[in-house]
């Protein structure tokens, strides 16, 4: 059984912080690359962030400068830590996990994915 599950998320105001975080199960988390995404109501999902099996990463530009993600592979987790927030990061955010050794922003080639934790940015 190969299981990816995310934690963290919450309600927020603006400019507020969450801390999420992908537990897996059942591979080894050093030997694939994690990618966050996130969905809103009635929008297309998309990548939020990346990290590779070496720990070079990608951002979205939209999340750029306030995001950050990290892994300990002793302790099979992602991190994803989140500043700033702004209401349009309102979404269920998912983390997945692909066997690619680079940085893909493509949903479809990533085989595991969670089943989300939901961020709630609002007043």
């Amino acid at each position: 059984q190969f299981d990816l599950v995310e934690s963290g998320g919450g309600l927020v105001q603006p400019g507020g912080s969450l801390r999420l975080s992908c537990v897996t199960s059942g591979f080894t988390l050093a030997s694939v690359s994690i990618g966050w995404f996130r969905q809103a109501p009635g929008k297309e999902r998309e990548g939020v962030s990346f990290i590779n099996r070496g720990a070079s990463t990608h951002y979205a530009d939209s999340v750029k400068g306030r995001f950050t993600i990290s892994r300990d592979n002793a302790k099979n987790t992602v991190t994803l830590q989140m500043n700033n927030l702004k209401p349009e990061d309102t979404a269920v955010y998912y983390c997945a996990a692909t066997a690619t050794p680079w940085i893909t922003t493509n949903p479809s080639t990533y085989d595991y994915w969670g089943q989300g934790t939901q961020v709630t940015v609002s007043l």
